[in-house]
């Protein structure tokens, strides 16, 4: 695997060496703010570039107002998907419900919240500090050793670095988290049946700013296409229900797209088309729902940050504004407390554990009821189960960390 370095900016002795694992929302939020208070940091990813392709996301709540903050809000609602609305179609394509005041991935249309892509966000995070972050792409980390001063890293390709702290954002999967906790089957906990898929394939029902669903029961699967301009590719969401579908490799794509196809054999309406594009798709992502639940999320100077300490769950709109709270927290914190980096790891979990912790659990409660259906009537085919994500997000007082910022 080879290392790329995107930027290599110059160095300020004695402010603190970070790295961070991971170009991911939480991974890019730290850094960005990290550089904002004056420490020198390093992000290794393991793909060549920033990931493609991706959900759309949700920023609210919290979330928004630290967009706010690093002053990217503005930017976000221009690049967000500014849906007009959602159908329910039923096999043969006809419609039997229609919404135009809330979409499944955004809920309500007329909040103040913001939907976007996930690679937008992630393209408009990396902007924001890209000139103040040093990037190591197509790398990872292969060992930690750390003592009472820093954190020696090896890495599969880049020669062997020190650091005072190291920071896994690297995701569900993370590889900090197996290094310095131990395996995943001590955190990771799977819930619900769903496994689902999601990828670009070409517009060819010509959808724009517009949701298309189409379900069915017995067993349940579906998918949903969005479309956000006619002349612009659409994204695919394509899922089934099975519990007895649990094991899976996560780096062969090509066995999920197998997967995913085995199970979408019959389905209706034009789902079969969506699954020869998945064949070709270049930016397709495979997945089951899932939670990461630690008792800490520290090991001395190792500390995990959005899913890969507290992965709450896409499916009550909240995972993207709890990644990027708790980013703005924990550079935050070890800013405030930047003689002791351990110490700051502390002091963020304490300020945001009992919130994470509360989001995951009404996740838990949220994603186990069924999901909208396209046949019957128009109220049980979606009015009562299109989501209002924002009556899910929970009140958190952001502290005032303004005075740690270094010019």
């Amino acid at each position: 695997m080879n290392s790329a370095r995107q930027h290599h900016p110059s160095r300020s002795p004695g402010l603190g060496r970070v790295l961070v694992s991971g170009a991911s929302i939480s991974g890019l939020t730290t850094a960005y703010w990290l550089t904002r208070y004056g420490f020198d940091v390093t992000v290794v990813e393991i793909a060549p570039q920033l990931r493609p392709g991706g959900h759309a996301l949700d920023v609210r709540g919290p979330g928004l107002e630290v967009a706010e903050r690093m002053g990217i809000a503005a930017t976000l609602r221009d690049r967000g998907t500014n849906l007009a609305g959602i159908s329910m179609v039923d096999a043969s394509g006809q419609e039997t419900f229609r919404s135009t005041e809330s979409t499944l991935t955004g809920g309500q249309l007329d909040s103040p919240d913001i939907e976007v892509m996930r690679d937008d966000l992630c393209q408009v995070l990396h902007e924001a500090a890209s000139d103040s972050v040093e990037y190591i792409f197509g790398d990872s980390i292969t060992s930690l050793v750390q003592d009472e001063s820093g954190v020696d890293v090896t890495f599969t390709a880049a020669g062997p670095r020190r650091f005072e702290l190291v920071i896994g954002a690297d995701g569900v999967g993370s590889g900090v988290r197996r290094l310095a906790f131990g395996p995943d089957e001590r955190y990771v906990r799977v819930f619900g049946d769903m496994h689902i898929s999601v990828f670009s394939t070409p517009n060819f029902l010509g959808l724009d700013r517009w949701q298309v669903i189409h379900t069915q029961n017995e067993p349940y699967l579906g998918a949903l296409v969005m479309g956000l301009r006619k002349d612009a590719p659409a994204k695919v969401y394509l899922g089934f229900s099975d519990p007895a579908s649990a094991d899976y490799d996560l780096g062969d794509v090509d066995g999920q797209k197998r997967l995913m196809a085995k199970r979408m054999a019959d389905a209706g309406w034009v789902i079969p088309q969506f699954v020869e594009h998945m064949m070709d798709a270049d930016d397709f992502h495979f997945y089951r729902l899932s939670q990461v639940r630690m008792d800490s999320w520290s090991r001395g100077r190792v500390v995990l940050a959005g899913d890969a300490g507290y992965a709450v769950s896409l499916g009550t709109g909240q995972a993207t504004s709890v990644a990027i709270l708790g980013a703005y927290v924990l550079a935050s914190e070890v800013a405030a407390h930047r003689d002791d980096p351990a110490a700051g790891a502390i002091a963020y979990e304490n300020e945001l554990r009992d919130y994470a912790t509360r989001h995951q659990d009404t996740a838990l409660e949220y994603d186990s009821r069924p999901g909208p259906t396209s046949d019957g009537e128009p109220s049980e085919a979606g009015s009562d189960t299109l989501p209002d994500f924002g009556s899910l997000t929970l009140p958190f007082h952001l502290k005032d960390y303004s005075a740690l910022v270094r010019p």
